[in-house]
């Protein structure tokens, strides 16, 4: 039996890491898959929906439950690593620690992106990815999946077994099933040599495959009011050549002082004085400067997020990418904004998961951000009109407008999801009112 079941007993208050999506529903902290299916079951049976959830890092209200929560803080830790690097973990285990327990049984993921608070589970189920030319997201390197159907079924597939739902659960949306552990492929540890710096917008657009190639995982922060980027190159290196680590008062002063604290005084000074943004934004381009430094993989991927935001990011065709820059620039020069936070903008290279915004083509991703309490208004309606004009993809953990119609022109499996998706919950016991818009109601309606 699962901890405290009781579908209709009281509410529990669940908030994102970002604050923009809160619930007050009943939640289950199931520690096993025959838990999970107990959960699922006895929800069909009562006509209920269910909603699993991870770390809460999402924007979007993909995780949201408008009925009951199903957490997988118990799902977690290493099952078992085989000889060849694969790692089988419980759903629950978020990046940051897989990544801490990999390397101290001399292991390493190929790519993270550079935020490692996420559940594995929840990573996937988004569509997680780093950076880097010749990288794919987190779900290229899945080898197998433990899968909970609503109808209670366990289900363990990979390439071989039950290969189409595979395919699909690798970035699932939490619609086909719960995902209770996950197969990845690990590879020897490894090292990489960070390089960051200063450079201009102008250069990046000039000069973009050039720059995005120019190391193994390549990005940069493009400050508006500014003709400033901030480049980051990373590359990979054997441990054998040894680590050179940032002394600890400048990792201390970078990351957390100016990275963050600084910064958090930037946000806030401008959302009391819009005015301010544009010169403060000036100043946030220089305050960090060049340094190198060479660490273990998961260190030099990741970076310290204590400023809260909230994001929007689509990936377009790599080629379109420097013009629908320029135009996003061009735009924000036209209006009137005030822009405090930089837009990412990083590589991934294609893939073959069908909902995955890399299917069938290298994209690049670009991002925008505002602080955490605020309306993205007229800056993401930019992003995602000047995306969509050349066929961009949202990252389905981020904000975005787009519905089932709209997707599924720019997904040429999206039907074959859907159809899977209602073969394998027809009472529709898994969805939420954001999977209702994206992949549209099913069978269950």
């Amino acid at each position: 039996m699962v901890e405290g079941l009781d579908l209709s007993g009281p509410s529990r208050r669940w908030r994102n890491w970002a604050g923009n999506q809160r619930a007050d529903v009943p939640a289950v902290q199931p520690a096993s898959a025959d838990e999970v299916a107990h959960v699922l079951t006895t929800a069909a049976a009562a006509g209920r929906r269910v909603r699993p959830i991870g770390s809460g890092h999402s924007f979007s209200a993909i995780g949201l439950p408008d009925d009951v929560q199903l957490g997988c803080g118990r799902l977690a830790g290493i099952r078992s690593i085989e000889p060849d690097g694969r790692v089988t973990v419980g759903a629950g285990t978020t990046l940051h620690r897989l990544g801490t327990e990999l390397l101290r049984r001399g292991w390493s993921l190929t790519n993270l992106g550079d935020i490692d608070r996420q559940t594995v589970a929840g990573a996937l189920a988004t569509g997680t990815h780093g950076t880097g030319a010749r990288f794919g997201g987190l779900a290229t390197q899945v080898r197998g999946l433990e899968l909970v159907l609503p109808s209670g079924e366990v289900l363990d597939c990979d390439a071989q077994r039950h290969p189409e739902v595979f395919g699909a659960a690798r970035v699932g949306l939490g619609a086909l099933g719960v995902v209770t552990a996950v197969t990845l492929q690990a590879e020897p540890a490894f090292a990489l040599r960070a390089v960051e710096g200063p450079g201009t917008l102008a250069a990046a657009l000039e000069g973009f495959e050039e720059l995005m190639t120019s190391a193994d995982h390549v990005e940069f922060y493009w400050f508006p009011h500014t003709d400033a980027t901030l480049l980051k190159c990373n590359t990979r290196l054997p441990l054998a050549e040894g680590l050179d680590p940032l002394p600890r008062w400048r990792a201390a002063w970078d990351d957390e002082v100016v990275a963050n604290a600084a910064f958090a005084g930037v946000v806030a000074a401008g959302r009391r004085v819009p005015a301010l943004v544009p010169p403060l934004a000036r100043f946030s381009a220089r305050a960090l400067g060049r340094r190198a430094w060479t660490d273990h993989a998961h260190r030099v991927f990741v970076s310290r997020r204590r400023v809260r935001f909230l994001e929007m990011e689509y990936a377009v065709p790599r080629s379109d990418a420097p013009a629908v820059l320029a135009e996003l620039r061009r735009v924000h020069e036209a209006g009137d904004w005030r822009t405090a936070f930089p837009v990412e903008v990083r590589l991934a290279a294609a893939d073959d998961v069908p909902l995955s915004p890399a299917v069938g083509r290298d994209v690049a991703w670009i991002a925008a951000h505002v602080p955490a309490r605020t309306e993205p208004g007229r800056w993401f309606d930019a992003l995602e009109s000047i995306a969509g004009e050349v066929g961009g993809r949202p990252h389905w953990g981020k904000l975005h407008g787009l519905d089932a119609a709209a997707l599924r022109a720019r997904y040429p499996r999206f039907d074959e999801f859907v159809a899977l998706r209602d073969r394998l919950d027809p009472a529709g016991v898994l969805t939420n009112g954001y999977l209702d818009r994206v992949l549209g109601p099913g069978a269950h309606r």
